[in-house]
């Protein structure tokens, strides 16, 4: 409650609208769910999750609770995992029909293995750049093919200037993309540099996809992430609610500083004002993009 003018109690503008973003109905299009205790990190990870970077299941699900998240893509972690994709196909099963997934595979993966990665709820796959190189996806065309064929999706994390590397390839393929993150350009560098460029020259294509998320991975926490407002609002411009979706990237993989669902919404709405907006790319965009029932 917070006090009028004459000391007495009053209402609390600010409270309720908090109380009315969280409870906008959503649709999380990334996050991760790490359990190494049901599921043991492979040996060879290159990076192991632990303390507050562990989320489960059952602790996704208390997430999702609070902020009003209906339903989610869960994304296949290269930490911890990488083409283990059990942890997230059993949170999947458990999920009651409200997760779906991307897995990783190898880029000469079977087309019956992506099959039965599909019949079990996984809607795509995950090329990371960040995590293995751009140049390193160089000869996935067969597995884009496939994808397309099956009606499956990538999910691509790029930074800096490796989509101009990865564009060509994707742009030839038909395949549908969601590109993760705001596509994590370099803030300082402007709307103009190639890679972000690149991105937003592919929302003619309609069928590349925008998460606007990942702001503590190209953002700076100084300015509470404000300094990524210019690229939202390019992205928004270039590809409208109807080909941006929202996601928290919860339980923040090796994020550099503290995180939390909550302030990420209070940002969003800073950077989506409009509730028609945020409808659209909390929930109808991602609904009819990932097939869920609206």
């Amino acid at each position: 409650m917070s006090a009028r003018a004459d000391g007495q109690p009053g209402s609390d503008t600010t409270s309720s609208t908090v109380a009315g973003i969280y409870a906008e109905p959503k649709v999380d299009t990334h996050c991760h769910v790490l359990d190494p205790v049901r599921f043991p990190y492979g040996d060879d990870s290159v990076y192991r999750p632990s303390g507050q970077e562990v989320g489960t299941s059952a602790q996704l699900m208390e997430m999702f609770s609070a902020y009003g998240v209906e339903r989610a893509l869960l994304v296949g972690p290269n930490s911890g995992y990488e083409q283990d994709n059990r942890c997230m196909l059993d949170a999947i099963a458990r999920g009651e029909g409200r997760l779906k997934g991307i897995a990783v595979v190898p880029l000469d993966c079977p087309i019956h293995e992506l099959e039965r990665l599909k019949a079990q709820g996984v809607v795509g796959v995950a090329f990371n750049a960040t995590f293995h190189g751009a140049s390193y996806y160089r000869d996935a065309a067969g597995l884009l093919a496939m994808l397309e064929r099956l009606g499956m999706c990538v999910s691509l994390q790029v930074q800096g200037d490796q989509l101009v590397v990865l564009g060509p390839l994707l742009e030839r393929s038909g395949v549908r993309i969601l590109i993760d993150h705001c596509g994590r350009p370099t803030v300082e560098a402007g709307l103009d540099q190639p890679g972000f460029r690149n991105l937003l020259a592919l929302a003619r294509t309609k069928r590349v996809f925008v998460k606007l998320s990942g702001y503590v991975k190209f953002a700076r926490p100084a300015f509470l992430y404000e300094d990524a407002r210019p690229c939202v609002d390019a992205l928004l411009d270039a590809f409208t609610p109807d080909g941006c979706m929202w996601a928290s990237d919860w339980p923040f993989l090796r994020a550099t500083q503290r995180v939390d669902v909550g302030p990420l919404l209070k940002l969003f709405e800073r950077l989506v004002p409009a509730a028609d907006d945020r409808r659209r790319i909390f929930w109808e965009t991602p609904c009819r993009i990932l097939d869920f029932p609206p």
